[in-house]
Parts: C-alpha cells; sequence; structure tokens
C-alpha cells in the first residue's frame, strides 16, 4: 500500500506550516504534525511516511541542551534523509537536516532580516524543486546561521550576503528562507521591530509573486512524493 502520511514537525507555535499547510490540505494529504516544544515524541518512522517537513524556529541547531527535543530530531532526520524519504526544510528545519547529513552550522557571513533575492545555481536551475522558476526570485529572511552543504548533496541556491540558501542531499531538500508565510504569520514575526511595518507592506506588494513562487515549489515536492 502506497504511504500518504506526512509529518509535520514545528519547534514554535508561530512557526506553522502556512501556506504549506493549506497546501497539503488541499490534496487530502494524511498529515500528523508535532509539537516538538509542547513535548511531542516523533514515534513514527521515516519507513511509514511518504515526506516529512521541519519548519523554522527562533532557536539554533546546536542549543540541544536548552532543547532536547533537538537531538530527537536529529537522528530522525538523519535516518529519513539517508533512505531517500522525501523532506522539506525550511530555515531552521534547512539546518537541522544539513546538521542530520553529517554538515557544520555555523554564523552566517551576514545576517538576514527582510526581503531578499536568492540566486540558483547551475544545479538549482536543473533540479526538479524548482523547476518553471526564474533564476533569480525574491523571498522573506530571518536569520543569522548558515549550513554547510552535506558531502554528496549539491548548493541549488545563493545569495549575495548568504551564500548557501538552498541544497539537496538525495530526497532531502534545505530552503535557508521563508516561502510558506501568511500575512498573519509575517505581522506577527515583526510585530515589535522597527522595521516591521515596511516589511509587511512589502509582503502585501509581493504576497501573489510569493503565492506562485511557493505554489510551484510545492507542487515539485509533491511530485516527488507522488513518484516513489
Amino acid at each position: 500500500m502506497k504511504r500518504t502520511k506526512v509529518l509535520i514537525l514545528l519547534h514554535a507555535e508561530s512557526e506553522g506550516p502556512g501556506t504549506l499547510g493549506a497546501f497539503l490540505e488541499a490534496r487530502a494529504a494524511q498529515v500528523e504534525t508535532l509539537r516538538l516544544f509542547d513535548g511531542d515524541r516523533i514515534r513514527l518512522e521515516p519507513e511509514e511516511l511518504a515526506a516529512a517537513v521541519s519548519m523554522g524556529g527562533p532557536m539554533n541547531v546546536y542549543e540541544e541542551d536548552r532543547y532536547p527535543f533537538l537531538r530527537e530530531e536529529t537522528d530522525f532526520l538523519r535516518r529519513a534523509a539517508h533512505g531517500g524519504l522525501p523532506v522539506l526544510g525550511i530555515c531552521l528545519g534547512a539546518q537541522m537536516i544539513a546538521k542530520a547529513c553529517g554538515a557544520p552550522v555555523r554564523k552566517s557571513p551576514e545576517k538576514e532580516v527582510g526581503w531578499f533575492d536568492v540566486i540558483l545555481t547551475r544545479p538549482g536551475r536543473s533540479d526538479p524543486l524548482f523547476s518553471g522558476l526564474p533564476e533569480t526570485f525574491g523571498v522573506l529572511q530571518w536569520h543569522e546561521d548558515m549550513f554547510e552543504v552535506p558531502q554528496g548533496g549539491r548548493l541549488l541556491a545563493s545569495a549575495a550576503r548568504c551564500p548557501h540558501q538552498a541544497f539537496r542531499y538525495r530526497n532531502a531538500y534545505g530552503l535557508q528562507f521563508h516561502v510558506e508565510v501568511t500575512r498573519e504569520m509575517v505581522s506577527g514575526w515583526f510585530a515589535d521591530r522597527e522595521d516591521g511595518p515596511g516589511i509587511l507592506e512589502e509582503f502585501d506588494r509581493r504576497e501573489r509573486d510569493l503565492a506562485a513562487l511557493a505554489g510551484r515549489i510545492y507542487a515539485n515536492f509533491w511530485s516527488l512524493v507522488a513518484s516513489r
């Protein structure tokens, strides 16, 4: 029987699946969402799943003493990625996949907060996850760390301030940037920042383009899931 369950791993209340959740719901995916920060445990094995998604969060991958659930997640993602399960990581989730696959996570050359362009590399332009996308596109960023690409993986996207923006390792993908955000999410994230109003105004200008970009990435990832 073909596996249909998608596991979503949450690290913080405010960093839910957003538009990715709506995409999966529209396709009647069997989604199980775990609030790791609230004590949920990962009890499913990669072999029981169609895909897994690791979302963003305010912590760093190396803060395992403060956030013990990161150890369990690292072990799960290692087994998932090495086993060829389709996995998608966003921001912290991308860094978690990189760490699980043996790559270090370090401070980015520059912290990124706000809207920035990312550029697909040569492998990125030919990778199915980014099929149908322009070579350069704008995305929302909020991070100070940066993943290295796991040995055997490929760098798929780069940027001036943070050169490692997306990678692939087997069927696992990491995106340093956010495409899943809704207006409500952006408003909440940046409510207490001086630059918050400007970031939200920029979201309003970009919302249609961001929705198209995210939808294409989701559909491409879902095609990978469906093909297994």
